[in-house]
Formats: structure tokens, sequence, C-alpha cells
């Protein structure tokens, strides 16, 4: 089975910060969003991935080689004309089964079990208060009968939540074929969800999988609900190592290399890599890696690699190497 994973989206909802980094490699509970992705793709028995990347394509490609020993390919897309697009640069005519997994949501099921039991097409779902922004699913006698990409009426709150198990490659290729050939777009893009669309109508039949817990890291906010998820999650950040002349407030994470001095951590707060925190209070916040904070109180919050924030008690959203100095500091 090839297991690919799309990461070419520009992120532009967490900018300042995707000007430097990928989206994917934004630090969440002490981990880029993708590390926490493939950890769970290892844990299901995945062993080779093919990851379609964008810009800052090298900066991925680098963490992942330095830290899996995933057998992994790299793809670059070199214009953004959408998922559907960006799926077929990574199929072949040897393809059979496809894992598909969207780089920028975590999930929280069992994916081996799906793999192992889902014999015939496959997406995972799950119910929102708002499915316009999704693609919408309808479903009868649990299999689905018709997919829409972003509807301004939606006629169900059933939507995609960013995994799809192909079981018909060929398929699938046709499907995105027909798209390209026939200019079928939506709001401009070339979407997964519209080739699924078109298999449905040549008769594949494609069932669906819950997803009660899933993760969007698209934006600062949710960004921020993920990191609180993640540390409740982990034993290690509901009882961290005590520092000196430091108050730790569970959970938290805070990586063995930062420097923390007359704080107060927590509660959900990351402190990444080589930050410095000092005279400070930091909660509900992510601290990247090389930072300093001082004399500040930090609150809801996501502070850049390399940035700077002294003698400030506001709300941040502050980008890589930027720094926020008060009048006295």
């Amino acid at each position: 089975m090839k297991t690919i994973i799309p990461v070419a989206g520009a992120g532009t909802r967490l900018r300042p910060h995707t000007y430097t980094v990928p989206k994917v490699l934004l630090n969440v509970a002490g981990k880029p969003i993708l590390g926490h992705l493939l950890d769970h793709l290892q844990e299901a028995g995945v062993e080779s991935v093919t990851i379609v990347v964008g810009p800052m394509g090298d900066l991925i490609e680098k963490y992942v080689r330095d830290n899996y020993e995933l057998e992994a390919t790299f793809i670059t897309q070199l214009e953004a004309r959408g998922l559907g697009h960006a799926v077929s640069l990574a199929l072949t005519e040897d393809d059979e089964d496809i894992l598909i997994v969207l780089g920028d949501t975590l999930f929280d099921f069992d994916l081996k079990s799906v793999l192992n039991t889902s014999t015939t097409s496959a997406i995972g779902v799950a119910k929102v208060e708002d499915p316009r922004r999704f693609g919408v699913v309808e479903v009868e006698d649990s299999r689905v009968t018709r997919l829409v990409e972003k509807p301004e009426n939606p006629k169900s709150n059933l939507v995609i939540i960013g995994v799809y198990l192909i079981r018909n490659a060929a398929g699938l290729r046709r499907a995105i074929k027909m798209l390209f050939d026939r200019n079928l777009t939506t709001r401009g893009e070339f979407q997964l969800t519209d080739a699924l669309q078109l298999m449905l109508e040549e008769g594949e039949p494609i069932g669906v999988f819950p997803i009660d817990g899933w993760h969007d890291c698209g934006k600062v906010e949710t960004l921020l609900e993920t990191n609180r998820f993640l540390l409740d999650q982990d034993p290690d950040c509901r009882t961290p190592v005590p520092r000196e002349k430091t108050v730790l407030i569970p959970p938290v994470y805070i990586h063995p290399s930062a420097k923390i001095e007359n704080a107060v951590i927590g509660p959900y707060a990351t402190i990444a890599e080589g930050a410095v925190v000092t005279d400070a209070m930091v909660r509900n916040s992510i601290v990247g890696q090389g930072a300093e904070v001082r004399a500040a109180l930090v609150e809801g919050s996501l502070v850049g690699n390399n940035a700077g924030i002294v003698g400030q008690f506001k709300q941040f959203n502050v980008g890589d190497s930027s720094e926020i100095l008060s009048s006295s500091a």
C-alpha cells in the first residue's frame, strides 16, 4: 500500500510563522505537527511514505530524514492547483491500494484496524457544526452516495476529515485525469473530493469510518487547542521534571535544553529547544525554538523560532526572529 501525505499548502492562516517555516513543521507539544502524524502512521504499521511538498520542502525532507527511518519519497508540487492535483503527482500505474493522509490535521483513532478490515474504499468522517468549509458526505446504509466540496447549502453535517483509503488506485487516476481533461475545478482548484464523486458516479463503492478525535492545526486558535489536547495525553507532560526557581503547572512540555529561571510555566505551555524564559509567566502558549521571553506574561500566544518578547503583558502571535520590547526594557 502506498501512503501519500500532501503537505504543500502555504498555511496562509498561520502567517507570519509560515513565511519561514512550513506549517507541518510548527511545534505542537514538543514536536512538529508532521512528527506526530508520522508517529501515528508508524504505529499503524506504515513503513514508507510519499510526501508531496511545496515551498520550503527541503526543510520538511531534512526533518523526516533526520528523525525517521521510514522509507520516504519527496515530490514537489510546483503550482498550488489543489489537493487532487497534489495526489496525482504521487500516483503511478503500479499502485493498487492508496492511503492518503492530510499533513496538517492530527487524528486519534485506530488506523491499523481500518487498514485491516476495510475491503472497499473508505473515507474518515466526523460531524461538525458548520460543514461549509469541508468536503461534505451524504451517506445511506453506511455507503457514500454523494460528495460535495465546500457547499454553500450542505445537506449533511458529516464531513471528510482528511484520511482516505482507496482500494482502486487506477480508478482514482482516471477520475483525476477526468477533472484535468474537463477542467473541473472547485474554487479554482482540482479537488480530491470531486474526483471521488466521479468514482462514485462510475459505481465505485465507498464506505466511511468515524474519526471522533481529530485536531485541526490550520490557524493559531486551533493549533493551541491541539497543543492542549496533546499535552493532556502525554504522561510525561502531566508530571514534568521539576526546575529550580520555577513553578510548573502541568501539563507542560519543556525541552531539556530550554533555560527556565524565575518563571511560572503552565498550564498548557510548550517550551521548545533552546528557548529562554526568565522572570516570566507562560501559559496556554507555544514558545518556539531559540525564542526568548523575559519579564513578560505570555498567554494564548504563539511565539516563533528565535523571536524575543521582553517586558510585555499581552497576547502574541509573533513570527520567527521578531522582537517585541517594552519602552523601558
